[in-house]
């Protein structure tokens, strides 16, 4: 504020001299005794009507009080202000504000190019003077009158700002009215409808206050609550819900002095009315009256408070959780003779009882709440507390007491049931997603605190079995063993037969074996589907029978189970009369040991093992099909339990029954043996279908990582630092390394029983005849020798054998290293041979036949060496005569590619019959000397 004062003056000036007296005058400012601050604070303690008096003392306290953050707060706390929809409408009007100014401009500029404008002196006067400002009307200030304008009552806003319509006097008002507003249906949503629209907040509260404010007075004035206007206007027991809900909330933005007390007095008011309306209710509920006095007072209580006390009424006094006894007893899933056999058909059908129920309940909240109201989530929460709950922790705490196999068995079948019973409950009407998350949450709490020991409890479980499956049956085996090695020595004189055994040892103690058919590979192992398929309550896991295709072909594999009591031999057939020499019982003591080799680890066992890690994991899967929840434990424990299967199956059975194979292998010397009646190595043989057993345990264990972890994405093969992959890819090199050392011996056994076929079954007349002194004239024999077609048979029976039963890779090496062993084996033989131009075309006959196996084998590297073997018997095929001829093709290296050089070739070319009579010439021709007579 500011005021102009005469200064005192301090000389005369004329008296009509204005401007020398404005010059003397001076400017006082002076301030406002309270800050703004301040005075806001006291603002906030006044009552509406004070405020339209306040804001009559001056313009700046009429801009105070009429600020629109003001009356924003008060609608806020009343709850009826919404700043996305404010924000909303300002940008609203702002684009509509920018479209009309276009429009108006556009307008003008239209009119002045269609105009001629002429220039006036008074035109340009006015033009200096610039725009004319509106004349403001004067108002005139009475007292508070009655009722509202006529543009209100009209049903016009126009520009009225809720208390404009208010006549205000400079004597003091008189209070607000106290009559009934002409439209009371409409006050019953005065509040619901409020607009929020910056810079109409004063208006919007003016138009709640006009039609709330009697109410609210009178409520406060009344002695007893039955008295209050309220109940005398409104005689619907929902219009009067709605009028108490929307005092409350008006009573919320009343800031001013003693606003506690009113606050208080009008909830004892509405507490009053809950209490009365609820008796009313619980009166229909006992009544059964669902249609009548449950639904009717329900909606009171909805529009009053938003119903709670009727929710927790009606819940408190449901039949389902008064009767929760008759849906079923926890102990009837257990067998009173065998505490490791459940019935989980009993749970199930508490399941089913219990959905029934919930859903015929759901049914009634639907015909006595309306869809607002959420009663069923409250509802589903109670249920499963007080009766699923219950249930539930009755059956696990004992059973956790008694058996632990039983204990996570009930755990993954009682929670797939839940889930099961949970898609059968019936949503209210009008629900969305919330119920079923709602359900999904419900059963996660329920089991939350068994997950963590049921993980822990299934992986011990399927440990402690698994070891014990491995365990039992190297003790079976190790007592089939000892039990064959005693009964062989029962019938024995061993004073009589000791005297002969070091003589006679050689003849029999490695006496060949049967050799057993090659494994079928294309098993159902190998297919589409494991052969293992059983249900989580199968309480004998021996039960499988292999199919009579493995039965024929493999030997049958201890049973651990059986006891020493049940004693096959290892070929399937019953054991022959024991032997009543000591070296007959050494003898077949060895021969039994070469063929336990294929025993060395079962396929029964790895069955076992899988069956028992298939079932594991269909029960920690269970816990996997809820996201969020369980499934990442449960992928992690399925992991884990297919980790300990690889090892349990790799590092126990697998890899050790691969070492022990070798280690009889490098022991086996089969020149010992006697009897050759039949092509091919016994203990290769064996050891080969050793690899078939162990190729089929990996074909296996594919399928079962593809099926049960791959295909239900419990895992992910494509991630490399997974431990799963990481540990599959470790059993798959184990494998590999221990077949490929396996093979390595087996190689050399083979070469060895090559070397031995070549030695004994060769004739010397074969390349030399008349070598011996016989004369026979006959037409010379173009085909191979015996022993030329022995060697192919030998090697090609066990090449033959690991078709399909490894990788395409080790099977290129595996016969690369064998045909390089075989040409270095022939190289030797050949050298060892005396050969003559009549017998060169016996040997030229068994290199091509040697060549025809070579190039069955598909190598092209290992062709070109015996290519060269091939040129290298035609050395031998030339005359005597034609000594130059045979240097030069033995001094050219380009004939042999490079697979021979020539001092080799010399060599081999000294094994000719009549080398003593060309060699002179042979040298003199490559060398050009000879021998000299001195």
């Amino acid at each position: 504020m500011s005021a102009l004062k005469n200064a005192q003056m301090t000389g005369s000036l004329p008296r009509m001299d204005l401007l020398g007296r404005l010059r003397e005058a001076q400017i006082v400012d002076t301030k406002p005794v309270l800050p703004a601050e301040i005075l806001s604070l006291i603002l906030e303690q006044l009552t509406v009507l004070d405020l339209v008096h306040f804001a009559r003392l001056s313009k700046r306290m009429r801009e105070m009080v009429y600020d629109d953050t003001r009356w924003v707060r008060r609608l806020r706390l009343m709850g009826c202000w919404n700043d996305a929809a404010a924000r909303t409408a300002a940008e609203e009007a702002r684009r509509k504000k920018i479209e009309s100014l276009n429009s108006t401009q556009e307008q003008q500029l239209k009119k002045t190019a269609t105009t001629k404008r002429i220039i006036t002196p008074e035109s340009i006067m006015e033009a200096r003077r610039g725009p004319r400002k509106p004349s403001i009307p004067h108002v005139s200030i009475t007292a508070v009158q009655k009722g509202t304008s006529k543009s209100r009552a009209d049903g016009q806003d126009g520009e009225n700002d809720g208390f404009d319509f208010v006549a205000l006097s400079p004597t003091t008002p008189d209070p607000l009215p106290d009559h009934q507003p002409v439209d009371t249906l409409s006050a019953l949503e005065v509040i619901s409808t409020a607009r929020s629209i910056r810079g109409t907040a004063r208006q919007e509260y003016g138009r709640i206050h006009g039609a709330l404010n009697m109410y609210y007075k009178d409520a406060l004035r009344s002695k007893h609550p039955s008295n209050a206007r309220i109940f005398r206007v409104y005689r619907d027991p929902v219009q009067q819900a709605a009028m108490l809900s929307q005092l409350v909330k008006f009573a919320n933005s009343d800031l001013s002095l003693g606003w506690q007390a009113r606050e208080e007095k009008l909830l004892l008011m509405m507490s009053a009315f809950e209490d009365a309306v609820s008796r009313e209710f619980e009166q229909g509920l006992k009544l059964g009256d669902v249609d009548g006095r449950m639904k009717k007072y329900a909606h009171v209580l909805v529009t009053l408070n938003g119903g709670q006390r009727a929710v927790d009424l009606w819940i408190t006094d449901n039949p389902v959780i008064k009767d929760r006894t008759g849906l079923g007893d926890p102990m009837d899933c257990i067998s009173p003779n065998n505490q490791d056999h459940l019935f989980l058909e009993e749970a199930h059908s508490f399941l089913s009882h219990l959905s029934s129920a919930f859903n015929a309940q759901v049914t009634v909240i639907d015909r006595v709440f309306p869809a607002s109201v959420s009663v069923v989530v409250p509802y589903l929460q109670k249920i499963g507390n007080e009766v699923l709950a219950t249930y539930i922790d009755t059956l696990f705490v004992y059973l956790q007491e008694k058996s632990t196999e039983s204990y996570v068995r009930a755990i993954s079948g009682v929670y797939d049931q839940s889930l099961r019973f949970a898609k059968t409950l019936r949503p209210p009407q009008a629900s969305g997603d919330e119920f079923y998350e709602a359900v999904d949450k419900l059963v996660a709490d329920i089991f939350a605190p068994y997950a963590a020991t049921y993980f822990s409890e299934e992986l011990a479980l399927f440990k402690r079995r698994s070891e014990i499956e491995v365990s039992g049956w190297e003790r079976q085996l190790s007592q089939q063993d000892a039990s064959l090695e005693s009964m062989y020595m029962t019938n024995i004189n061993r004073q009589a037969d000791k005297r002969d055994f070091l003589s006679s040892f050689k003849k029999v103690v490695m006496m060949p074996v049967n050799v057993l058919p090659s494994f079928d590979i294309s098993s159902r192992f190998g297919g589409k589907s494991p052969a293992i398929r059983a249900s989580d309550n199968e309480d004998n896991l021996n039960a499988y029978q292999a199919p009579p295709s493995q039965t024929s072909s493999r030997p049958d594999t201890p049973n651990p189970r059986n006891g020493p009591a049940m004693l096959v031999s290892r070929s399937g057939t019953p054991i022959p009369e024991p032997p009543t020499t000591e070296l007959a019982a050494k003898a077949a003591i060895l021969k039994s040991k070469l063929e336990g080799i294929r025993t060395l680890f079962s396929l029964e066992v790895a069955l076992n093992l899988v069956h028992m890690a298939k079932s594991s994991i269909d029960r920690a899967a269970v816990f996997a099909r809820v996201k969020g929840i369980f499934d990442a434990d449960a992928r992690n424990e399925c992991e884990v339990i297919f980790i300990m299967l690889l090892r349990t199956l790799g590092d126990r059975h697998v890899k050790a029954g691969f070492d022990q194979a070798v280690a009889q292998l490098a022991n086996y010397n089969p020149r010992a043996a006697s009897d050759q009646s039949q092509p091919g190595v016994a203990p290769l043989v064996m050891f080969l279908e050793l690899v078939n057993v162990g190729d089929l345990i990996q074909q296996m264990l594919d399928v079962f990582y593809e099926q049960e972890l791959v295909a239900t994405r419990l895992t992910d093969r494509h991630d490399f630092l997974n431990p799963t992959v990481k540990e599959k890819k470790r059993f798959e090199q184990m494998l590999d390394e221990r077949v490929a050392a396996g093979l390595n011996k087996g190689i050399e056994v083979l070469m060895a029983e090559v070397e031995f076929v070549c030695a004994t079954t060769q004739n010397v007349e074969d390349f030399n005849p008349g070598a011996t002194g016989m004369v026979i004239n006959k037409i010379v024999d173009i085909t191979p020798s015996k022993t030329a077609i022995w060697v192919v048979e030998v090697v090609s029976a066990h090449t033959k054998m690991l078709v399909g039963s490894t990788d395409k890779n080790m099977l290129d090496v595996f016969n690369q290293e064998i045909g390089l062993r075989l040409f270095a084996t022939l190289c030797k033989h050949l050298k060892r041979q005396r050969i003559s131009v009549s017998g060169s075309i016996k040997l030229i006959s068994d290199m091509n036949h040697y060549f025809m196996f070579v190039q069955s084998l598909k190598n092209k590297d290992l062709l070109e060496y015996f290519k060269a073997l091939r040129e290298l018997a035609q050395i031998y095929l030339i005359d005597p005569s034609d000594a130059k001829e045979l240097a030069a093709i033995i001094a050219d290296a380009d004939r042999f590619h490079g697979i021979f050089r020539a001092e080799e070739v010399y060599e081999y070319a000294e094994r000719r019959a009549d080398w003593y009579q060309v060699k002179s010439r042979v040298e003199k021709a490559m060398y050009g000397i000879g021998c000299c007579m001195m």
